[in-house]
C-alpha cells in the first residue's frame, strides 16, 4: 500500500484490485452541499457521496461497494461525519484524515494529481493529463475522475472542459459549478 501525506489528508492507496477489508461502516448528515455519506473501512475514509436524500446516498454506496457489507453506524461514524462536514463546508481539518482509497494504478496517479490543484484553481482533463506524461489518456482522466468515491477531498470538481465549461462531474453540473464558485470566494 502506497502512503501520500498532504496536508489535510493522509492518502492510503490500497493494491490495485484489492477492496477495504471486512466491512465498511457509514453515517449519513447535511452540508452546504445537500446530503452527505461518510464511509469508513478499518484503513479510513473510503467513500464521501453527495446527493438529494438518503436513499441515493446508500445507492451510491452499494454500487461503489457492490460485495461488502455496509453497516449504518450513526454513533460510531458521528466524529468522522463532523470532520469532514467541517471540511466540506470549510476547507479546514483540526489533524490529517486517514483516507482508504483503491482504484487501477492509473485512477490512483490522476486522484494524487487531482489532490495538488489549489483551492479555486482548475484544470482542463488534457491539462490533466499533459502533467501525467500522458497527453493522449484525456478520456482516462475523464473516466478516472468519474470513478472517484471521495467528493471534494479527491477534488474532481477542479477539472474542466478545455474550454472552460462545467461538465462530467458525479455529483452533477451544478453542484461542481457551485463548489468551484465556493473555491473561489
Amino acid at each position: 500500500m502506497e502512503t501520500i501525506n498532504i496536508p489535510d489528508f493522509t492518502l492510503h492507496f490500497r493494491a490495485p484490485g484489492s477492496r477495504p477489508a471486512d466491512s465498511i461502516q457509514y453515517a449519513i448528515g447535511h452540508c452546504t452541499h445537500g446530503a452527505i455519506l461518510v464511509a469508513r473501512s478499518t484503513q479510513g475514509i473510503c467513500a464521501i457521496f453527495l446527493g438529494d436524500d438518503a436513499p441515493e446516498l446508500r445507492n451510491q454506496l452499494r454500487e461503489a461497494f457492490p460485495r461488502i457489507e455496509l453497516v449504518e453506524a450513526a454513533q460510531s461514524m458521528r466524529n468522522d461525519l463532523e470532520r469532514i462536514v467541517h471540511y466540506v463546508d470549510r476547507r479546514v481539518t483540526a489533524a490529517p484524515i486517514d483516507l482508504d482509497i483503491g482504484g487501477t494504478p492509473f485512477q490512483q496517479r490522476v486522484w494524487s494529481a487531482l489532490c495538488h490543484i489549489p483551492a479555486g484553481r482548475t484544470l482542463s482533463y488534457t491539462q490533466l493529463a499533459q502533467s501525467l506524461g500522458l497527453p493522449k489518456s484525456v478520456r482516462a482522466v475523464a473516466s478516472a475522475c468519474a470513478a472517484n468515491t471521495l467528493a471534494i477531498v479527491v477534488p474532481c470538481h477542479r477539472i474542466v472542459r478545455s474550454d472552460g465549461s462545467i461538465t462530467g462531474y458525479r455529483w452533477g453540473p451544478e453542484r461542481k459549478r457551485d463548489l468551484l464558485r465556493r473555491e473561489q470566494m
